[in-house]
């Protein structure tokens, strides 16, 4: 299979350039990337005029709900919402039921990713048993059977114990832990931010502390035991200021945030009750700004969906009773966009690196990369079309999103895994 996307202005985020050209895939990897290559014989011609081209992304944050909870979502419908937004390759979380914690589970999810669209998937393993921060699983064997990375994602790893002797461990294995900070005392049973929102609505809140003294004890872990931990959903100024610091000082740290996390303040609650409910909960304008600075600056790496579906009927629940999570992967670029490209925030490299090769690097998965040789797992768009936010034609089973009738520029047209295209717009 040969496939031509002439034309296209192509986006390479390491070297920060976007460059008049042609690019060639062969044999499901791109073989030419050139001015002109109008001679050369195909099966499939992209016309890309008009157009960026760029590699696909790779969310490393979603939980696709697969085995055991699939009236949420399941492999299949998230692989078919991730195809909509231009995500390529994703990494999916352990807090399934039961969890992901046996390599029979971690099988299981690579089997039937097998039936989906060609979207990567990549299993993120339980760094305990249960997700109950209790006991360890049994890494190796969890890396042989496919997995690629440790995460108790959705709970923290309160046991600082634990935490060190998985860092450890996991250094040796050359295999990422992924970290969700709040300490659990502080915040069980808490739907929003502490400050004036939670005390408009008389309800206990998390507060950002919380988030923050547990950045800075996996940091410290990083920098003790010069093993790499990676945050997720950063959403503080101070667990920005941290990670800063901590970088600086030659901690093997990295991070990533949502567009949630830069686009909204906690006081979309009050506007969408439960529809705005999520963990770590969306913070003030203060920490919106520290995490843009953040991602402009190169301390925050990435950025992920932490994509979260739940049936209408728990997303319609009072707020304290409500379950934590939105959906978007189908939203997530064209957010991006609208808030950082648009406003001239970031440029769009910038961007792209952040969401696809910084990503892929992280997750030692070999994606993510616009050069000769690598994986043609790329993304056609439209940097400026308008569109209209309509959850009930989300391809994601679930519609729970803060960003219903948003007006956003951004859209994917083609999105291509391995030189075939899985989707394409219209």
């Amino acid at each position: 299979m040969k496939l031509l996307i002439k034309n296209g202005r192509v986006v390479h985020p390491v070297t920060g350039t976007i460059l008049l050209q042609d690019i060639l895939a062969e044999q499901g990897r791109i073989s030419l990337m050139e001015r002109g290559l109008v001679s050369v014989q195909t099966d499939q011609v992209i016309d890309a005029s008009g157009l960026m081209v760029s590699p696909g992304l790779v969310d490393m944050h979603v939980h696709f709900r697969d085995p055991g909870l699939t009236y949420k979502e399941d492999i299949l419908t998230g692989c078919a919402a991730a195809a909509r937004g231009g995500v390529t390759s994703v990494a999916c979380m352990a807090n399934t039921s039961p969890a992901v914690d046996q390599p029979e589970q971690v099988k299981y999810v690579l089997d039937r990713a097998r039936q989906a669209n060609g979207v990567g998937v990549y299993p993120i393993a339980a760094l305990s048993k249960g997700l109950q921060g209790e006991e360890p699983t049994d890494a190796e064997a969890l890396q042989k059977a496919g997995a690629i990375a440790l995460s108790d994602d959705g709970n923290t790893v309160d046991n600082a114990n634990l935490m060190r002797d998985a860092l450890i461990l996991a250094n040796r294995l050359d295999m990422p832990i992924l970290c969700h900070c709040e300490d659990t005392s502080m915040v069980a049973g808490r739907a929003v931010n502490e400050g004036s929102v939670s005390r408009q609505l008389w309800l206990e809140g998390r507060p950002a502390i919380a988030e923050e003294i547990m950045v800075m004890r996996d940091a410290m872990l990083a920098e003790e035991t010069g093993s790499k931990v990676h945050i997720c959903h950063v959403t503080t100024a101070r667990s920005v200021d941290i990670i800063r610091k901590m970088k600086k000082k030659g901690v093997p740290i990295t991070c990533e945030t949502c567009p949630h996390y830069f686009t909204l303040t906690e006081d979309e609650v009050l506007k969408q009750g439960a529809l705005a409910r999520v963990n770590p909960p969306l913070r003030t304008l203060k920490d919106v700004h520290a995490i843009i600075a953040g991602l402009k600056d190169g301390t925050i790496d990435a950025i992920a969906t932490d994509h979260a579906p739940h049936s209408a009927e728990e997303k319609s629940r009072p707020l304290s009773r409500a379950p934590s999570g939105i959906v978007g992967l189908e939203t997530s670029l064209a957010l991006t966009l609208t808030q950082l490209y648009h406003t001239k925030k970031m440029s769009l490299p910038a961007i792209i690196r952040r969401m696809s090769t910084n990503p892929a690097d992280i997750l030692h998965i070999p994606r993510g990369h616009m050069s000769l040789g690598a994986v043609a797992d790329l993304i056609v768009f439209d940097p400026d079309e308008e569109w209209t936010v309509d959850p009930e034609q989300f391809a994601s089973k679930a519609h729970s999103t803060p960003f219903a009738g948003w007006k956003l520029k951004g859209r994917v047209k083609y999105t291509i895994v391995k030189g075939q295209v899985i989707y394409q717009d219209g």
